[in-house]
């Protein structure tokens, strides 16, 4: 199936209250894996990219990757742009194929934000390509991301305007959140995620959900969450594949034998996190 965009797919994920998943990827085994679990689950599916991962390769790489395995399966599936840090970027992903895009004002003032993220909802609106914003500060530092203590929670009414102002259509939202790897047990603020649900139309998106208790992603899909993202795991599962075929074997020299078992674990991971978000079996 070719690849498609974001919008409808989160759409009806909000009807249908589920989440769909959205797993960063940084090779081909990754993509696979990711392809592989949704299509063995009939779930609709989103593989991300972050800046550092596209600084690595490039977005050409990257979106021909997803789109050759895209082809080889009858689920949909869309590559999306993650914490897109730039205009330029954003465009870049854009002119590449990119089926959604990201752009993270969220360090910005409000009113920058704003700026930002209505130029890079304008410039892709001809095409359709959806867009995603943050509001607010995701905690914790992965990749390039550094989302500092997390303090700055997103404000439900700030939200309302910010939605209105850019025309995004979706949301980031801060309720206690981080990136990478959780020191100590994260407490989110869904009570807050239920009073910017009560005013904001567009389905919201939980970032840093790596880590988090599972009862915790469930509870707030049910308060208002459509797209739940998911990396630092990813990553763990394929270093421990490469880790253990390494170990169990020193004198392996090819790179396809530790790749596959990383494609394994990672398959793993994706297909627990899909069952959590309730996306199965939706296609």
């Amino acid at each position: 199936m070719p690849l498609v965009s974001t919008k409808q797919m989160l759409l009806d994920a909000q009807k249908g209250n589920y989440a769909v998943g959205a797993f960063n990827v940084e090779n081909m085994e990754m993509v696979q894996a990711v392809i592989a679990a949704a299509n063995e689950l009939r779930a609709p599916v989103i593989l991300q990219t972050t800046p550092s991962t596209i600084k690595y390769a490039g977005v050409d790489y990257y979106y021909g990757l997803v789109k050759a395995a895209a082809q080889n399966t009858a689920v949909p599936a869309a590559i999306h742009l993650d914490h897109g840090s730039s205009f330029e970027l954003a465009l870049q992903a854009l002119r590449a194929g990119y089926t959604s895009i990201m752009i993270d004002g969220s360090h910005e003032p409000f009113e920058d934000n704003i700026r930002i993220t209505g130029k890079v909802a304008e410039a892709c609106a001809p095409l359709g390509i959806p867009v995603e914003a943050e509001l607010g500060k995701v905690g914790g530092k992965e990749d390039d991301l550094d989302g500092g203590e997390g303090k700055g929670f997103t404000d439900p009414f700030e939200a309302k305007e910010f939605v209105a102002q850019t025309k995004v259509n979706s949301l980031a939202v801060a309720i206690g959140t981080a990136h990478g790897v959780y020191k100590g047990e994260p407490r989110l603020d869904l009570d807050r995620l239920e009073r910017i649900r009560k005013e904001v139309d567009i389905p919201l998106v939980l970032h840093g959900a790596s880590g988090l208790a599972d009862e915790v992603v469930i509870e707030s899909i049910k308060r208002g969450i459509c797209k739940v993202n998911f990396a630092t795991e990813l990553r763990i599962a394929y270093s421990n594949g490469v880790k253990e075929t390494l170990k169990d074997n020193p004198e392996v020299i090819d790179p396809k034998k530790f790749g596959a078992l990383g494609r394994e674990y990672v398959k793993a991971v994706v297909m627990e996190k899909m069952k959590i978000c309730g996306c199965i079996y939706r296609i």
